[in-house]
């Protein structure tokens, strides 16, 4: 009785993941077909575990205080969505564009620019055999190449109806501003991003700029970081084109609050996370190539002294535009911004 029960719970969690997805299937992607059998049978028969099952089993024995974090941050997060967002609109393929799918381990990971996405590409890379030996020795050109990973847009609705009910599905998530300062780190001022310079950087200094010189014209080399800002507030940025990845905001990269995400990791606590999330896979070898305690402080301290030099009347209007990043992840204000 205990284990039907628990079977229920399981299915029930990740069936919340696909509720809203469903609205938006034909009828037919609602029955369980041969194919959806198939890719869970081998869990739910018992021979072995999938992270979902792991993360929601009742009789895995004491819960670690990580998995009440995790428990948490889930509700959080569910009446985050209740609380401030009044409308729900129904996903499209486009919307899931950046949950990768891990079919042999049985993951969803939806990521996010500028919080170690390269990093757990790599992992995945490592874990679907597409790559061999240590994560750390993939190089970052072949993480990002297009196709290396599946999307779950790439697949049908029916498809991707399946994996939504079945796989762990989790996120890792950052400070809002501590990650729009490292996209600008990044981006407009090491060398090595002379294209996206190109790209991104001419833009904003023609837009921005009186009396640009015919260098930055060319190159866009030497954007400043209130000119970055600026670029961001500017109503034509978004009318044109979407945001860039690299400063779209999480929810509208992963939309928490369309999908249901088993776990929220946080940059801030990223190896932790990351080892509970590579756990559940019963990988123990397997290590999350995370960055030194050190560099994530650096990462506040950076952050501090660019936005130091930004008034409090544009730090309130991006604060707005970054607003449900820090209400749904439940972030606070830094104190560094003068707000008031």
């Amino acid at each position: 009785m205990g284990r039907r029960c628990w079977r229920r719970r399981v299915l029930a969690a990740a069936c919340l993941g696909a509720a809203l997805l469903v609205l938006w299937l034909a009828p037919s992607a609602l029955r369980l077909g041969s194919e959806n059998r198939a890719l869970v049978s081998g869990w739910l028969g018992g021979k072995k575990k999938s992270p979902l099952q792991m993360l929601y089993d009742p009789d895995m024995g004491p819960r670690s205080a990580l998995a009440e974090v995790h428990r948490q941050r889930r509700d959080l997060l569910r009446r985050a969505c209740s609380r401030h967002t009044r409308r729900q609109r129904l996903l499209r393929p486009e919307d899931l564009r950046h949950v990768l799918v891990d079919d042999a381990n049985g993951l969803l990971y939806c990521y996010v620019p500028k919080v170690a996405c390269t990093s757990w590409k790599r992992v995945l890379l490592a874990l679907s055999g597409r790559s061999r030996g240590d994560p750390l020795a993939i190089p970052a050109q072949e993480v990002h190449a297009p196709g290396r990973l599946p999307s779950l847009a790439d697949f049908s609705p029916a498809e991707i109806n399946r994996r939504l009910r079945a796989y762990l599905a989790f996120l890792f998530v950052r400070e809002p501003f501590e990650r729009l300062a490292s996209a600008y780190s990044n981006k407009f001022v090491r060398p090595y991003s002379a294209a996206f310079q190109r790209r991104y950087g001419t833009r904003i200094v023609r837009r921005l700029r009186p009396r640009p010189r015919p260098d930055a014209l060319a190159r866009g080399h030497d954007v400043r970081f209130a000119e970055f800002l600026a670029y961001l507030l500017d109503p034509r940025t978004r009318r044109d084109e979407p945001f860039n990845e690299h400063w779209e905001r999480a929810h509208a990269l992963c939309h928490p609050c369309l999908l249901r995400y088993d776990i929220v990791g946080k940059f801030e606590t990223l190896a932790e996370d990351a080892a509970f999330v590579l756990g559940l896979l019963g990988l123990p070898g397997l290590r999350f190539p995370a960055p030194p305690r050190a560099q994530a402080a650096a990462t506040h301290d950076r952050a501090a002294r660019l936005f130091q030099d930004i008034s409090p009347f544009y730090q309130q209007r991006l604060f707005h535009l970054y607003r449900m990043d820090f209400l749904l992840f439940n972030y606070s204000i830094p104190s560094y911004l003068r707000l008031h």
